[in-house]
C-alpha cells in the first residue's frame, strides 16, 4: 500500500493520507480488542467504526497509482508484466511473509507458554496455505484466525488484484485500456451485489474499488478531468464531503451497493484532489510525510503492538489504578508510539534493503 508517484510534490498529499488512513484503522481495532478483553475502550464517534472504510480508501489508492504506472509504461511500449511482479514481490511479500510467521507462532506457541487460552479452530496446514498463497481473506472469514492474521486480509486482496490486473492490460491494445477498465468495473460491480454471488462480498472481493482508482488516474492522465480544476470550491467540497464521510454517519448507507457506489465515486475524487487538483495546496511536514512511506509498517505492526499493549495492561491492572478516560489514552498512546517505532526500524533495517532492490526493476 505504499506506492510512489514520480512527482514528489503529489506524494506529499498522498503521504499524509496513508498516515492518516493507517491511524483510522488503529482506531477502529484497538476499542475492539479492549471491549473483548474487559478493558474501558470508546467507539461511540463514527471515526472509531471506520477501520473497513480506510482499509477501502488503501484500495482505491493502490489501484490510481499502480494502473496510471501501467497504463503509463503501455504508452511508452516499455511495459514489462516480469518487471511488474518482482516490484510488487520485493515490496510486499518480506513483511507480509514476516507477520503470517509471526501471527501463525503467535497464536500456536506463544500465548500457550504465557498459558492464554485461544482457540484454533481450523487445521494449521490449511491455514498456512491460505495464507502462504495470498488468501487470507478467505482465511479470515472462514476461520477468524486472530487479529494479527485477520489484518492481512487487504494485502491478500491486493496481490490478488495484481494477479488480474497485469496480464489484463499487457493484452489490451493501450488504446482501449480505459474502455476496458470501464466496462470492467461497471459490470463486476453489478455482479458483485449480486445475491447468487454473495461469496464476493463474503470475502470482500471489492476490485471495483481499485479499478475505480485506476480509471481516474487514466482520465486525469488523458485531461479529461480539467472541469474538476476550474474552481477551488470542487477540490474543497470533496475534500469536505470525504471528511464527512469519516467522521459522521450523513453519507452511510445501510443500502450495501449505494454504500460502495460512494465509497469507489467519493474516494477515487478524493485521492485525484489531494494528487492533481489541491490548487498547490501540500502539506510538506517531514514527520507526516515519513509516517505515511512507513504506512505499510504501521499497517502490519499495530495488531501485535496493541496485543502487547492490552496484556501489560491486564497484567499490572490498570483498571484500579487510573480512571477509564486515562486508561483508553495510555493504551492508545502507547500503541501508536510503539507502532510508529517499530514501523520505522523495520523500514529503516528491513525493508528498505527489499525497496533498494525494487528501484534497479523500474521501467
Amino acid at each position: 500500500m505504499n506506492f510512489k508517484l514520480s512527482n514528489l510534490k503529489r506524494l506529499q498529499n498522498l503521504d499524509v493520507l496513508r498516515f492518516l488512513l493507517a491511524s483510522i484503522v488503529v482506531f477502529y481495532h484497538v476499542p475492539m480488542l479492549c471491549r473483548n478483553q474487559g478493558l474501558p475502550f470508546f467507539s461511540d464517534a463514527p471515526i472509531f467504526n471506520r477501520g473497513k472504510e480506510a482499509v477501502y480508501m488503501f484500495f482505491v489508492l493502490s489501484g490510481f497509482l499502480i494502473i496510471r504506472l501501467i497504463y503509463l509504461a503501455k504508452q511508452r511500449d516499455v511495459f514489462s508484466i516480469k518487471k511488474f511482479y518482482i516490484r510488487r514481490i520485493l515490496r510486499i511479500f518480506p513483511l507480509y511473509y514476516l507477520i503470517v510467521t509471526f501471527g501463525l507462532l503467535f497464536y500456536y506457541v506463544i500465548l500457550p507458554f504465557f498459558k492464554i487460552p485461544y482457540e484454533n479452530n481450523y487445521n494449521l496446514f490449511e491455514g498456512i496455505l491460505l495464507s502462504v498463497f495470498f488468501l487470507p481473506n478467505v482465511f479470515r472469514e472462514l476461520y477468524m484466525p486472530g487479529g494479527i492474521l485477520e489484518v492481512l486480509w487487504s494485502i491478500g486482496i491486493e496481490e490478488q488484484f495484481y494477479i488480474i490486473i497485469a496480464p489484463l492490460l499487457f493484452f489490451i491494445k493501450k488504446n482501449r485500456v480505459l474502455k476496458t477498465l470501464v466496462i470492467l468495473t461497471l459490470v463486476y460491480f453489478v455482479v458483485f451485489h449480486l445475491d447468487v454471488l454473495y461469496y464476493l462480498e463474503k470475502f470482500r472481493l471489492v476490485y471495483f474499488l481499485l479499478f475505480s482508482g485506476g480509471i481516474v488516474a487514466i482520465l486525469e492522465e488523458k485531461k479529461k478531468l480539467e472541469f474538476l480544476k476550474t474552481s477551488f470550491v470542487i477540490p474543497l467540497f470533496i475534500t469536505v464531503t470525504t471528511l464527512l464521510y469519516f467522521i459522521t454517519d450523513v453519507i452511510v448507507f445501510n443500502t450495501v451497493w449505494l454504500n460502495n457506489l460512494i465509497i469507489m465515486v467519493l474516494f477515487s475524487l478524493c485521492i485525484h484532489t489531494l494528487a492533481h487538483n489541491n490548487f498547490g495546496v501540500a502539506i510538506k511536514n517531514k514527520t507526516l510525510n515519513y509516517f505515511g512511506e512507513i504506512s505499510y509498517g504501521i499497517y502490519m505492526y499495530h495488531v501485535i503492538v496493541l496485543n502487547a499493549v492490552v496484556f501489560i495492561f491486564l497484567k499490572v491492572d490498570t483498571i484500579n489504578i487510573f480512571n477509564d478516560t486515562i486508561t483508553i489514552l495510555l493504551i492508545y498512546m502507547l500503541t501508536f508510539a510503539l507502532t510508529l517505532l517499530i514501523a520505522h526500524f523495520s523500514y529503516t533495517y528491513f525493508e528498505t534493503y527489499f525497496l533498494k532492490l525494487k528501484n534497479k526493476f523500474r521501467e
